[in-house]
């Protein structure tokens, strides 16, 4: 499962109305969405990344050569294909059994629960029993660490081997209402665990990267800061004038990264003489891919549904 996004300019409206829950949306709210929107082409390429992901996932659950263990659904939470259509079309597949991911690898309430929220609404909906075990979160994964920590790599290594360690990092994650802190919501503590873990991972000294939130929400209640648009300019005020920006809460290029860093962010950058660059998010990354892969195996073995692996006598 995925957040979803429009496919189309003029599907914006529609998109947004599902967001907000039926909250009206101002004009100058539609505009602004809008022109970010047409700023990366028009469209979101949330759902096409997706697909990908879900591709190479299925190579390593179902090898060529053995039988096929594992059929995959794509479902969106805020656009087609809708989660609870897809959970109709699978009762009418006749599934019993499913193991439910989340393009996403921090839990909070506000986030992965509402995705299983959207699967429980499509079994009620189309009056069907599928068993579900769902994976809540997977922020301290080792191929997800690995992979982001590749990531950092590859930032540094668009400076030359001197100016390195003069190369600031920060990690940001989309922003949440600050109250979730006060629920005892995970979300915070498990995104600066993964941050930590992919500084530690790349070699990064404690004061060679950061924290940041970004993409907060238009309501006015305060949301997790401080947002990476106003936290670059403290940095700049620091005297540090180079920055790889790593969004560890995203795993694919969509508009949160695509416009909010690549052409909001970067323009504050270049405003306060900093130069920011953006390694591409994790997308199809080989082992992103295969930690996915592990994870839903896991979850399907942990459950009884498929046998796991026989562990053979080493020879003597």
């Amino acid at each position: 499962m995925a957040y979803g996004g429009p496919n189309s300019l003029e599907e914006i409206p529609g998109y947004l109305s599902d967001i907000r829950t039926g909250r009206p949306t101002t004009p100058a709210v539609l505009e602004e969405i809008t022109n970010n929107y047409r700023q990366i082409g028009g469209r979101s390429p949330l759902l096409d990344l997706t697909r990908q992901q879900v591709a190479g996932v299925m190579d390593r659950l179902n090898p060529p050569g053995q039988p096929a263990l594992f059929k995959d659904y794509l479902g969106m939470r805020h656009w087609a294909p809708w989660i609870e259509e897809t959970v109709g079309t699978m009762i009418d597949d006749g599934i019993e059994r499913a193991v439910s991911i989340v393009m996403a690898p921090h839990f909070s309430k506000l986030s992965i629960a509402k995705y299983q929220k959207k699967i429980a609404a499509g079994l009620a909906m189309y009056r069907g029993d599928i068993a579900f075990e769902n994976i809540g979160s997977y922020h301290d994964a080792p191929g997800l660490i690995e992979a982001l920590a590749n990531r950092v790599a590859e930032g540094l290594g668009r400076w030359p081997v001197e100016a390195r360690s003069e190369v600031h990092v920060v990690f940001s994650a989309h922003s949440l209402p600050v109250r979730i802190l006060k629920q005892g919501d995970p979300y915070d503590s498990q995104l600066r665990e993964t941050a930590r873990l992919v500084a530690e991972k790349a070699g990064l000294p404690d004061d060679a990267w950061s924290w940041s939130y970004q993409s907060a929400g238009r309501s006015p209640e305060p949301w997790l800061g401080p947002q990476l648009e106003d936290y670059l300019p403290d940095l700049a005020a620091q005297g540090i004038r180079n920055v790889i920006s790593i969004p560890v809460g995203f795993v694919c290029d969509h508009v949160e990264i695509l416009f909010d860093i690549d052409i909001e962010a970067q323009a504050v950058a270049q405003a306060h003489g900093i130069r920011l660059e953006r390694p591409p998010a994790l997308n199809d990354d080989p082992l992103f891919i295969g930690q996915l892969a592990d994870l839903i195996q896991q979850k399907a073995e942990e459950a009884g549904w498929v046998p796991q692996p026989v562990a053979l006598e080493r020879e003597t």
